[in-house]
């Protein structure tokens, strides 16, 4: 392809991100100006409505099928509706996010947040030493760091950035204002993680994605690829690991967990052992999708294998 093309194609691709930016960001703009509750409800009946236009719709229904055989096609497009309505709330809840958090500790009655899981929480911030906490990307995941800064613990997040760059600059604004420090998932960020544990940091990281040539695991019976990263830092550092996950509640409420840190499965030298350890993971986040069908992202394609990586022939002489 000639380089004159290549430039055309790729204007033509940043103009249709920015076409979309501006579009997600009047719809942002128009909900704003709508009580909080009525905003969140009437995106999730929007998304319900006009998910499945999408490609995307039909690669979840295909997730959905081969996770759940013994469910029927109802129960499978039910899911999927719910999971569109999900990522909807998710999307509005960014302008709503200060509002929406108004937990205080041991209030009662509590209001739209609750955590278990608070003597956690303040442990891990009495203490001085490293700390690593994963989620997937169920429920609002967003809420988790504020949550954690509520008890004093601070957290450097790291999230994916959006491949719509114009939006990704406004995820980027929204979540830096909220949720302290955030480290964007690209070349150099397990350095920076890895900086931020020897200095006696926490680290808060998404483990539920695909990882092209990761390591070989299962996650609903299926194989797929997934990072090795949190074992990997938790083997270098010997630092304990801590799931969190968020839960959505019926009226546009939000249940927070920390559950206690796991029991790592070790080599025969003493060592976490990675492999076991990321499958581990896996285990654990397959329990809250299956909890919560309802809100966890099917659409991705975390089942998508790519394989070992190939190495280059040898030049010859």
């Amino acid at each position: 392809m000639r380089p004159l093309t290549i430039r055309i194609l790729q204007r033509l691709r940043l103009l249709n991100h920015w076409m979309v930016a501006q579009l997600a960001r009047f719809g942002l703009a128009v909900l704003k100006r709508l009580p909080a509750d009525k905003a969140l409800n009437f995106a999730d009946r929007f998304a319900r409505r006009v998910g499945p236009w999408f490609g995307r719709h039909r690669v979840a229904l295909n997730n959905l099928r081969q996770a759940y055989p013994e469910k029927s096609e109802e129960d499978i497009q039910q899911i999927a509706s719910d999971m569109w309505g999900n990522m909807a709330r998710l999307a509005a809840e960014y302008i709503f996010i200060e509002q929406l958090f108004d937990f205080v500790p041991f209030k009662e009655p509590p209001g739209r947040i609750e955590v278990s899981g608070i003597e956690i929480f303040e442990r891990i911030a009495a203490e001085n030493r490293p700390h690593i906490i994963f989620t997937g990307h169920i429920g609002n995941f967003e809420l988790l760091p504020v949550a954690a800064a509520t008890f004093g613990l601070k957290v450097t997040a790291m999230f994916r950035a959006p491949n719509n760059p114009f939006i990704a600059d406004y995820v980027s604004e929204t979540r830096k204002s909220a949720m302290g420090d955030l480290l964007a998932s690209r070349a150099g960020a397990a350095l920076a993680l890895a900086r931020i544990l020897d200095a006696g940091g926490n680290v808060g990281v998404l483990v539920d994605q695909k990882f092209a040539h990761g390591v070989p695991t299962t996650f609903f019976g299926r194989k797929c690829e997934t990072s090795p990263l949190v074992p990997k830092l938790a083997r270098q550092f010997d630092c304990d690991v801590y799931p969190a996950h968020c839960m959505r509640l019926p009226g546009n409420r939000f249940r927070l967990v920390l559950d206690e840190k796991l029991d790592l499965p070790r080599d025969e030298t003493g060592q976490v052992d990675v492999s076991r350890t990321t499958q581990l993971l896996n285990d654990v986040v397959e329990s809250w999708v299956r909890e919560n069908p309802g809100q966890w992202m099917w659409f991705h394609k975390r089942w998508n294998m790519a394989g070992p990586k190939r190495r280059p022939a040898p030049r010859s002489a």
